[in-house]
């Protein structure tokens, strides 16, 4: 499959540069855009319960932010923008910063469609692994369109916040290790949503900051 070629900041490793962005475009610096919280403790389950039906009950929202992903090869800074449709479809889109679209991606059941900066169409039953042989980037959608909620997906071993939402969890599957670790919470929409988490997989982070939820 050819390469994606997009307008995504990318620094390279060891001289590795990949195809998919010119070394010209700057999106954002990493330095300031994400700091830590303390953390807190393990609070009972009814509140967490609670706090869970909560989200799964949301089905039509909307978050945007900074999105970095740093790995030993590469390392690239965007804007994003998430659109949740419906509990199954959603559509992505990174942008630059002059609000170029570089890459759009929309996921429904068993069909991901991607286009890059250049017009280019991909299309796949496997958004994972499609971004994966386009970008070099593993991003786990699955999970992470969960996470991003504060939702443990998958994982059965995660620790909460004194005020009931989710604190880090640790996840092994496919024999990988994941380890989701959330700074913030915005709490001025119902129910608290995240404003800062960070996914760690080997010597590879992704770290979302939204700047704001629109919940539909």
């Amino acid at each position: 499959m050819t390469l994606l070629r997009s307008a995504l900041h990318i620094i390279p490793a060891q001289l590795r540069l990949l195809k998919l962005i010119p070394l010209a475009s700057v999106l954002l610096t990493a330095c300031s855009l994400f700091n830590q919280n303390d953390s807190g403790t393990v609070v009972s389950s009814p509140e967490w319960q609670a706090h869970e039906q909560q989200i799964k009950a949301l089905e039509h929202y909307q978050t945007r932010g900074a999105f970095a992903y740093i790995a030993s090869t590469q390392k690239v800074y965007a804007r994003f923008f998430w659109q949740q449709q419906d509990p199954e479809r959603y559509r992505l889109v990174l942008t630059n910063p002059l609000g170029n679209t570089v890459m759009e991606l929309n996921v429904q059941p068993n069909l991901a469609q991607l286009t890059d900066d250049k017009g280019q169409h991909y299309v796949s039953d496997d958004a994972e692994k499609m971004i994966q042989e386009l970008t070099g980037m593993m991003i786990p959608l699955n999970n992470m369109r969960l996470w991003m909620l504060g939702l443990p997906a998958d994982a059965k071993n995660f620790t909460l916040s004194p005020e009931a939402r989710l604190q880090k969890i640790s996840l092994k599957q496919g024999g990988q290790d994941w380890t989701v670790e959330y700074r913030s919470y915005d709490t001025k929409i119902q129910p608290p949503l995240p404003s800062h988490l960070e996914i760690v997989h080997d010597e590879e982070r992704i770290k979302l900051k939204m700047d704001d939820w629109i919940l539909q």
